[in-house]
């Protein structure tokens, strides 16, 4: 009997070899300047080679302004085209398809770096959670960004790339505008949840200008925003009905296809859920504390016994029981209300659950990003009939604290022999070096 995990996945004009699609997972792999490196393409090839049907880039900003930490590959300029062709020409090499992660943070900046001090968004509204700073767009800045996204979008087709994911998720720039709690704006790009979709509307459209109407375009949303998990008095946000207005709206521009995720933050409770590593947030945090009014704050916070075990009761109690498969509700929602595909994200690793919510119609394909970085094989794991890694990811999040100042890998030294065996497995992604 065929398994519907290992059945193609047929967009409108992609074809995917199965259903489990690498989800977009950053680390600090590149040049300060935003060209590519070669420990990008070790890091892609990984996953390409462990036998998933696709990978969606890492955070890729349009514009230096809108990047989240330094040393992110970029797609801001023509002279970023060749290395990114060849990423998707070694990614490919494992008949894997190569989606590109369109990006732009907004106020939401961990460390902004020196060109571009200033942060813009659609509020001059701090981030609650850490202060991040930022001025409200004019019209005029809106219209610039609207055209960085279609620019970064065509010099992916140039490429050669298989389509691109625009980040409309987890508390960026789109977030931003289409959110209830942040967008505070009195034009026309604020207020109505048309307006608030506004801008994410002109970018497709200003993609669909310039690359044509069979280019792959698919978007991360944020269906439930939970605004006000860690934060008493913020609003809660957008809900799934107004998500899945969104979505309605996004399919009549010619989106193929929606990747549900959750929260209106980064990191949140509920994206990536899992635990909250007190002791590495504090070794890496301080390289945050210029960069928001209130990173101090929750320094001060964690680093006491008290106050930290209150914020981490918090933190638990708003992540909930459930892990694997916690998107799965709104992911139905929307593909109930739509005709293309919907991609789910949030911890899959086990072949039993997401064949499940293929088979039920929850969604048509799921991404996953931390159980791979533990298992990069996980996908050949499912076709030799296991359903479940023998060392699993234990959702520690270990390797998203780290990866601040840190190579991005499994930080979890439950699951190595030594510490050493860890270190060594982290630092696999500088092999082949840059030069030999």
């Amino acid at each position: 009997m065929s398994d519907i995990i290992l059945e193609p996945l047929q967009f409108r004009t992609l074809t995917v070899k199965n259903r489990i699609i690498r989800s977009n997972m950053s680390g600090r792999f590149d040049n300060y300047d935003g060209a590519g490196g070669q420990a990008r393409i070790n890091w892609e090839t990984r996953f390409a080679r462990g036998g998933v049907g696709a990978i969606i880039s890492s955070f890729v900003p349009v514009h230096g302004q809108g990047r989240i930490l330094p040393n992110y590959a970029m797609l801001d300029a023509d002279d970023k085209i060749p290395f990114w062709r060849e990423v998707g020409k070694r990614v490919r090499e494992f008949d894997c398809r190569f989606l590109v992660q369109l990006s732009h943070g907004g106020r939401q900046r961990d460390i902004a770096g020196v060109e571009f001090p200033d942060s813009i968004s659609a509020t001059s509204k701090p981030d609650p959670l850490h202060g991040f700073q930022a001025r409200a767009m004019t019209e005029l800045e809106i219209s610039q960004v609207v055209q960085q996204f279609g620019q970064a979008a065509q010099r992916a087709q140039e490429a050669g790339l298989d389509g691109i994911e625009l980040h409309g998720a987890n508390g960026y720039l789109i977030t931003q505008f289409l959110s209830s709690a942040i967008n505070d704006r009195t034009d026309g790009y604020g207020g109505t949840l048309e307006n608030r979709a506004r801008f994410l509307l002109e970018i497709v459209r200003s993609i669909r200008k310039r690359c044509g109407r069979d280019f792959h375009l698919q978007m991360k949303i944020s269906a439930t925003e939970n605004n006000n998990a860690m934060v008493m008095g913020e609003p809660r946000g957008n809900t799934i009905a107004d998500s899945v207005k969104v979505c309605e709206w996004l399919e009549a521009e010619g989106v193929d296809a929606i990747h549900v995720s959750n929260g209106s933050f980064f990191p949140h409770p509920r994206n990536p859920a899992g635990e909250l590593p007190v002791d590495d947030f504090l070794r890496v945090y301080d390289s945050m504390l210029s960069s928001g009014t209130k990173t101090l704050r929750n320094f001060l916070i964690l680093r006491n016994d008290l106050t930290g075990r209150l914020f981490k009761r918090q933190w638990e109690k708003e992540r909930g029981n459930v892990i694997e498969g916690l998107n799965l509700p709104d992911a139905a929602a929307i593909r109930k209300a739509l005709s293309i595909p919907v991609i789910c994200t949030g911890g899959f690793q086990t072949a039993s659950v997401i064949r499940e919510a293929i088979r039920t119609g929850q969604c048509d394909a799921v991404s996953i990003a931390r159980p791979l970085i533990a298992n990069p094989d996980l996908v050949k794991m499912f076709e030799r009939g296991l359903d479940k890694p023998p060392v699993p990811c234990t959702y520690c999040n270990k390797c998203l604290m780290n990866v601040v100042e840190n190579p991005l890998g499994c930080y979890d030294e439950t699951r190595f022999t030594t510490r050493e065996a860890m270190v060594r497995d982290i630092m696999s992604v500088f092999d082949p070096p840059q030069f030999q």
